[in-house]
């Protein structure tokens, strides 16, 4: 098993000449140890002698062509649960605004309104993209374009959101501490949800914050692919719980759900 999350490229500053890659996974071998690493690409994972049977990915999964009220239906499930977290859950817009921001031959700034504009015409009612979203959009499309190639792995890779993860680690409460407060790090919320992760059983040593400053990774995201890591050992042993149940699809067939 497996759990995988975003987070930002950058150049290894050990290897100047060395790009490192957009993603933090946790992989839980056989033998129950956990190790992290960093991917240039997701389907890296799969390219290893022991490839993950399941993997959960803090990443939307499966893009409607309109989007209806508040967002995709996950969004609008979850968010409820999530109290006082639920702001951790971005709207989703459509697949043609996602991918209208993909020209990188334009300047960041245009391809932002570009996607703007696109969103709030297939969506009702009409909906901007927030920057957080934005954000997200180059792992967005490098994962559906993906799992569109290879329809087998719809079986194994699963859509996760690590507040949905620590929520349901946390007997379904949700946690009463941030991870982030405007953008920055918050210690004492990190704290909280390594704890829950050691309680289920992750070593200290693969939550550090030495941990993530070896992979070059934010300490957020590390802890955050542990989440999605436990959500895929809970998808595995038929454990997990999908918002909604049973998933929707997009037109391309994908499972539009959160599973925690």
């Amino acid at each position: 098993m497996a759990g995988v999350d975003g987070c930002k490229d950058g150049v290894d500053s050990r290897n100047p000449g060395k790009t490192l890659g957009g993603w933090v996974a946790v992989i839980i071998e056989p033998d129950g140890s956990a190790h992290a690493t960093r991917l240039r690409a997701i389907a890296e994972l799969f390219e290893r002698p022991l490839a993950p049977h399941i993997v959960a990915v803090d990443m939307p999964i499966g893009l409607p062509e309109r989007i209806e009220t508040n967002g995709r239906a996950p969004e609008r499930l979850v968010r409820p649960e999530l109290r006082q977290r639920q702001s951790s859950v971005f709207s989703m817009p459509s697949r043609a605004a996602v991918y209208a921001s993909l020209d990188e031959t334009v300047a960041e700034e245009e391809r932002y309104r570009h996607a703007c504009a696109v969103a709030l015409e297939t969506s009702t009612p009409p909906r901007k993209v927030s920057r957080q979203g934005f954000a997200l959009f180059p792992r967005i499309v490098e994962l559906d374009r993906w799992l569109r190639a290879d329809p087998a792995l719809q079986e194994r890779v699963f859509e996760c959101h690590p507040e949905v993860s620590f929520w349901a680690m946390n007997g379904q409460v949700p946690l009463n501490l941030p991870k982030k407060v405007k953008g920055i790090a918050a210690a004492p919320g990190l704290e909280l949800r390594r704890r829950l992760l050691e309680a289920a059983g992750f070593a200290p040593e693969v939550l550090s914050p030495l941990k993530a400053r070896e992979l070059r990774v934010g300490e957020d995201d590390l802890i955050d692919a542990c989440a999605a890591a436990w959500t895929a050992g809970r998808i595995a042993r038929g454990q997990a719980m999908s918002f909604p149940s049973p998933p929707e699809r997009d037109s391309e067939g994908l499972p539009i759900a959160i599973w925690a």
